[in-house]
């Protein structure tokens, strides 16, 4: 194909440049290059097909793949469904088709058919997934795939490692794709460090079309070229090519994954496309695109560009590219006719999929008589010793919690097993492939969390404080929770992520003392439990970790060894349920909801007002936030009449208030006093123990607050 001075020649840095290669048709037969026009063409169809109907308000949005079928086409060409793993972005509709996805099959979605293959009617157009071909649901938010692309290698490993029965090949890749915008976002340095640093068959490929909706890569990527930039990582073959060249561009993809399945590490491509279309049809490229940029774009419309190379070399005659346009059209007009008569979810199936609907238990175990006690702290290090022994699939990673990423070092040294001992031992025993450390990043921890459990595998990340979970927000809630829900249940990622949470520790400050439960409430498909003693926390690890579900696991660090909340140890196979609230004491006067660090507090007050006045409270721990146990708590108020809701959290938007409107909605007939509540001061928890004593509640301020509600 011939090309002009726009066009990039395939380049590749560091290793050192191999020789360009020609682009020819030596290895494809007529047949094969006459079919990835028609792929190409199909794709272009398709999208002008979505046009239309989003113009006659039969579909609700459109997104176009126009101007990277030829990259597309190539990445399916040299890449193999059902053996490699791909997480494409939203312009892949070439790449799909190549994998095998069908013209109904993409219609569907843009119908929101209940059948679509890629989300069941859940997720925008455009937003891929097909199971047979090895491509797990991918979402809108730009660039988390990344992460994800280097869980799932890096887990293909793992399972190869550990012999599991569970599909891997030795020689498979994982393609992770992506526009020039995306790169700038963190998790693509997380995610390209990482694949790196453990050399993991990955392919980041960027597809520059040098825009991110309106702005031009010259202001978002430093010299306008990415890869430049990642082009010092050690062991990262960067290729750039001419992506509307299929020739080149398979030349390209078919060097990077020789590259990575040779074991020599991962590879970038960057494949310079055009953007014919607007980003999307809630775009106008005319408002920032002049006549002339799009009209000299249009010159190099890979399109365009494949049909005169195929005419030109006597491949196609033009009435036979007459003929092919029109049949394709056909194709897709006969398959827009069939998607649009599909059916439709039912209101009812609304809430279908958010979660697997699993438990390992359905009550509460009888604990063995004998056990030995146990320290909250030890209690989790017991539990995932022994969960780790019953499943290879279990693998414990995170910052510091090994015994000593040196393994060397543990002749003369103890180890250190996580900043408060709960892994310790953990990779002595079960050896530094399946427990770890990781970067300093925790969207990277849980990013490849997800990756993993994609693959199969029960990946038990912590992330080291809860005040440092922010970063991977994104991955949790936009990744992790929604996984199940907005593929229809096709694609799951029941990973469990373990987080030190809360205050009381004299010092702590406002970076190591901060709650949130709440925040993470309201993220539909995740579990949260928060358990207050040893063997809450026993059997709701376990249970998290034999369940089909995401779980946020708090544990509460200043609860890991006091003597107060000890347990002996029940056995390995005790477990909770989730959403079953306990009855720490019983009562008829009062009713405290609470959890966490505030469960013992409550224990000595209501205890105080017991010998002071007869009060008798009744106190229930929550256990788990999600699901919460409304029928428990509305059976005890109704029972006493009275409910004071106690948290670590601030009252205002904490999870408290939701206790409260449940009570409120369910209780009302039965209340005798108002529903009252009792947090933290609305502030950052200070270092001074004087303030600190001030800011958090207290085992005086929550007698004086049920005190107060008796007496009402």
């Amino acid at each position: 194909m011939a090309t002009n001075g726009k066009n990039l020649q395939p380049r590749t840095t560091n290793p050192a440049p191999e020789a360009d290669v020609a682009h020819t048709t030596e290895g494809f037969n007529r047949e094969q290059l006459v079919a990835f026009f028609e792929t190409m063409l199909t794709a272009r169809a398709i999208d002008d097909e979505e046009i239309r109907l989003k113009k006659r308000n039969e579909i609700y949005f459109q997104i176009s793949g126009a101007g990277h079928e030829a990259i597309g086409v190539a990445a399916g060409v040299a890449l193999r469904a059902g053996h490699d793993w791909f997480f494409p972005y939203y312009r892949d509709r070439a790449l799909m088709l190549q994998l095998g996805m069908t013209p109904k099959e993409m219609l569907m979605s843009a119908v929101g058919a209940k059948d679509d293959p890629n989300s069941r009617a859940r997720q925008m157009p455009s937003h891929w997934g097909l199971v047979r071909a090895n491509v797990p649901s991918q979402s809108s938010p730009t660039g988390t795939q990344f992460l994800q692309a280097v869980g799932c290698a890096e887990a293909a490993r793992y399972i190869r490692e550990q012999r599991l029965d569970l599909p891997a090949h030795d020689d498979e890749v994982s393609l992770a794709t992506s526009g020039e915008g995306a790169t700038c976002e963190g998790e693509f340095f997380e995610a390209v460090n990482y694949a790196a640093l453990k050399k993991l068959p990955v392919i980041f490929l960027v597809e520059d079309n040098e825009y991110a909706i309106s702005v031009p890569a010259e202001e978002s990527i430093a010299g306008k070229n990415v890869a430049a930039v990642v082009s010092g990582f050690p062991g990262l073959l960067v290729i750039e090519c001419d992506g509307t060249d299929v020739l080149a561009s398979v030349e390209a993809m078919r060097r990077a994954a020789a590259y990575c399945r040779a074991g020599s590490g991962p590879a970038l491509v960057r494949a310079m496309v055009t953007r014919p279309y607007s980003h999307s049809l809630s775009d106008d490229h005319v408002l920032y695109r002049t006549k002339e940029e799009l009209a000299e774009e249009a010159g190099r419309d890979c399109l365009k560009r494949f049909e005169e190379f195929l005419v030109a070399d006597g491949l196609l005659a033009p009435d036979e590219v007459a003929a092919l346009k029109k049949s394709v059209r056909e194709n897709v007009a006969k398959a827009s006719a069939e998607a649009l008569a599909m059916p439709k979810p039912e209101k009812s199936e609304a809430m279908d999929h958010l979660y697997s609907g699993y438990s390992p238990c359905s009550e509460e175990s009888t604990p063995e008589p004998g056990g030995e006690a146990v320290a909250f702290g030890q209690a989790v290090n017991r539990t995932l010793a022994t969960e780790m022994s019953r499943d290879k699939r279990i693998l414990v990673f995170g910052e510091d919690v090994a015994d000593a990423s040196r393994e060397e070092n543990l002749k003369e040294c103890k180890g250190k097993g996580g900043v408060f001992k709960i892994t310790h031992g953990l990779q002595s025993k079960f050896g530094k492939g399946r427990v770890f450390n990781a970067p300093l990043a925790e969207a990277g921890i849980v990013g490849r969390a997800v990756g993993h459990a994609l693959r199969g595998l029960k990946p038990c990340a912590e992330i080291q404080f809860f005040d440092y979970i922010w970063p991977a927000m994104m991955q949790i809630r936009n990744e992790l929770a929604t996984m199940r829900y907005r593929s229809g249940g096709l694609s799951t990622a029941p990973a469990v992520v373990r987080v030190p949470i809360g205050g009381y520790l004299r010092g702590g400050a406002p970076y190591h003392s901060q709650t949130g439960e709440a925040i993470f409430a309201k993220c539909p498909g995740l579990h949260i439990a928060y358990p207050s003693n040893a063997l809450d926390a026993i059997g709701l690890l376990r249970t998290a970790l034999r369940g089909d579900d995401p779980v946020l696991f708090l544990e509460h660090k200043h609860l890991y060894y006091q003597g107060y909340n000890r347990a002996a140890y029940p056995g390995d196979d005790f477990m909770i349920p989730f959403g079953k609230a306990r009855v720490v004491r019983e009562g008829t006067d009062a009713t405290i909801v609470t959890w966490g660090a505030l469960v013992h507090r409550c224990e000595d007050a209501a205890e105080r007002l017991r010998k002071e006045r007869g009060l008798s409270t009744e106190i229930i721990d929550l256990r788990t936030i999600v699901p919460f146990d409304a029928e428990t708590v509305a059976a005890s108020v109704r029972k006493t009449h009275r409910c004071l809701v106690v948290s670590e959290e601030g009252t205002f938007a904490g999870f408290c208030n939701e206790v409260v409107a449940s009570v409120t909605d369910h209780c009302f007939e039965w209340l005798d006093a108002p529903v009252r509540r009792l947090g933290s001061l609305d502030t950052w928890v200070a270092y001074s123990p004087v303030l600190e004593e001030a800011i958090l509640p207290q085992i005086d301020d929550v007698a004086q607050a049920l005190d107060a509600l008796a007496r009402y």
